[in-house]
This record gives C-alpha cells, sequence and structure tokens, in this order.
C-alpha cells in the first residue's frame, strides 16, 4: 500500500472486510487483496491481469511459465532471503557452510537429509544444483523452525527477514545457504497484456509511477551557490569534479542581488537598472550515500549555501522495464498507444 501512496496513487477501498478495491487515478483498474499463493495460481488461470507477489512465491509457482511476464522485479519492499536453517548444536555444530553440509557422512540413500519447507520445487532444484545425492523434503506451512527439534526434519529451508527467529530456535544460516533474494514484483499474464484492451496503457502508467518513485527515492536534489563568469564556466568546473556531474549534467541559473553593494531595504524596490549577479545557482542530483563526500567537492570548487533536499519522482524519457516489456511481447513502442 505504501508503494502506490508513495507512486501518487490512493488505494480506496471503502469496506476493509471487502477483498475489493480501486485506485481513483486509475479508473479501469480494479484491486483484489488475495493470499501470494492465489495470485500466482490466478495469473495462471487468466482470472487475473496483474498481480503483486513476492520472488520467493512466482519462482515456486510458476518457474518456467511461458504465459507469465515479470514487468517490475524490484519494486523494494517486502526484501528477504529463501535462506536454510542448520541446527547450531549436534551434528551440525560444525557445519559452516553447505559444502561442509554436502559432506557429511550421515546422508546416505537409507537416511537422507530431511528438508522440511514450503518452498518444494525451489528446494529440489537447489540441492541438485549444488550436488546433493541424497535429500528427501517434506512440505509443511508455518512454524518450520521447531521441526529439527521436534525430530521430524534435519534442516528447513524457509524465509529469512532478520534471522531472529532462527536464532531464538536455536538454528543458524550457513555460507552458501541463501536460497533465493526475494522482494515484491509486478507480474501479469502474457495472453492478457496481448489482448485486454488498454491494459498496456494501464502497465506503462505503472510502471512509470514505480520507477519514478523508486529511483527519485535515491537521491537528494542538491542546490548551490557558485563563482563563475559564465554558466558555462560554472558547468565545466561541476562537469570535471569527480561526482558532481548529476544524472545527466548540472542546470545553471544566475543568482540575482542589489548592484553596487546596495543592501535590501525594506520598501526598496529592485528594477533592472539596480540589480547584478555574481553567483550562479548549481543544481545536481546527488546519491543519497554520496551526499557528505559531494557536499565536500561542492566546497572544495567554490561551492556556498548548499541546499539539500529529498526528491518526489524522477521520470526518465521512457522507463527501460517498459522497452523490456515489449521485446517480451514482439511489439514496438509505435504499435502501443498509452497516451
Amino acid at each position: 500500500m505504501n508503494l502506490f501512496k508513495d507512486s501518487a496513487l490512493s488505494v480506496y477501498k471503502p469496506n476493509p472486510r471487502q477483498y475489493v478495491a480501486k485506485i481513483p487515478q486509475i479508473p479501469k483498474l480494479e484491486v483484489w487483496f488475495q493470499r501470494a499463493s492465489d495470485v500466482v495460481r490466478k495469473l495462471q488461470a487468466e482470472d487475473l491481469d496483474l498481480g503483486i507477489v513476492g520472488t520467493d512465491m512466482v519462482s515456486e509457482l510458476a518457474y518456467g511459465d511461458q504465459n507469465l511476464i515479470v514487468v517490475h522485479e524490484a519494486l523494494a519492499f517486502g526484501e528477504c532471503h529463501l535462506g536454510l536453517g542448520v541446527p547450531i548444536s549436534g551434528k551440525f555444530s560444525n557445519v559452516k557452510s553447505l559444502e561442509d553440509l554436502k559432506n557429511m557422512p550421515d546422508w546416505t540413500a537409507e537416511n537422507p537429509l530431511r528438508v522440511v519447507t514450503s518452498y518444494t520445487n525451489i528446494a529440489k532444484e537447489f540441492f541438485k544444483r549444488h550436488g546433493f545425492q541424497h535429500v528427501s523434503f517434506t512440505a509443511a506451512d508455518g512454524a518450520l523452525e521447531a521441526a529439527p527439534a521436534m525430530g521430524s526434519a534435519d534442516i528447513i529451508l524457509d524465509l529469512v527477514s532478520t534471522g531472529v527467529t532462527l536464532r531464538e530456535n536455536n538454528l543458524k544460516e550457513i555460507e552458501g545457504g541463501n536460497v533465493l533474494e526475494s522482494q515484491g514484483m509486478l507480474v501479469a499474464n502474457r495472453k492478457a497484456l496481448l489482448e485486454r484492451p488498454g491494459l498496456l496503457k494501464i502497465v506503462h502508467e505503472l510502471i512509470e509511477r514505480f520507477d519514478a518513485h523508486l529511483k527519485a527515492r535515491c537521491y537528494y536534489s542538491v542546490i548551490a551557490n557558485m563563482r563563475g563568469e559564465s554558466p558555462e564556466e560554472v558547468a565545466s568546473i561541476l562537469l570535471n569534479a569527480p561526482g558532481l556531474r548529476g544524472l545527466q549534467g548540472p542546470t545553471i541559473s544566475p543568482v540575482y542581488h542589489f548592484a553596487n553593494g546596495a543592501a535590501s531595504k525594506e520598501g526598496m524596490v529592485a528594477t533592472a537598472g539596480n540589480v547584478a549577479h555574481s553567483y550562479y545557482a548549481a543544481t545536481i542530483c546527488v546519491h543519497k550515500k554520496n551526499l557528505y563526500k559531494s557536499l565536500k567537492a561542492l566546497r572544495k570548487v567554490g561551492g556556498s549555501n548548499v541546499l539539500v533536499q529529498p526528491m518526489t519522482y524522477i521520470f526518465d524519457e521512457e522507463p527501460q522495464r517498459w522497452l523490456d516489456l515489449l521485446k517480451k511481447l514482439d511489439l514496438s513502442s509505435g504499435t502501443v498507444d498509452v497516451e
């Protein structure tokens, strides 16, 4: 819900007990709240056109399904990973890595490594890829962390966020045991994209809104006063300074003040004859993690009165994910009306 709000889309659900909602900004789009597994299955059954669901669920239920298309793979919410949980004591006390686990002499055809998980398809592919010979899988939902202590499994494969639940149940993660990174994704039914009138236009808008917000949240807009003889001189200083080029280059504009050193007084009127400029305001986009480094670089080249503002949206000329989607659908941008 926060993703939609931050993308200037309001999800209107008049009755909290109902499962249906609307987005007023996109009147032709109807929103249904469903369990993650049901979202994937209903996309496959063509009961839904679009779905927002985790990477883990798409990989488990729809891996290789050519009728589902990932429209946006990184919506930056629900971040977690599928990982192995191995007991910290007993015969596993010296197991630090996936190789250690595989090379334990305990596993035989009669006594395989017992894995309990809600993700049996992902688990089978993972252990096969890493060369495990003797593994058995048990499907279960919820409270998997108790299985090793109860003796019903040797290890677990489950979603991990902070790892606190694992540790509180005497389990540990091991090197190489990160099975899959997961976060929210926008997924679509291929047939619906090609045949549902107006759906591609809606998808284009969603991609644009989501990408503009997600890109902007990583940047600050930084404005600094710079001395220079011309906008071109100030621009060249910034373009040649590491970390001060912005996304495509700085925006330079004159900063005006009263001429001849006259101080601004109450009632004093600025006219074309008594204003001048000796500073330029330079605006650049700076990645949040580089803010302080960029601030020091600005000061080094003469920047002063630095203002830092959060950015709300950065709209590209055309989102790359939209172009990628058209390619997956064997369409060209000229054949799709998104206006």
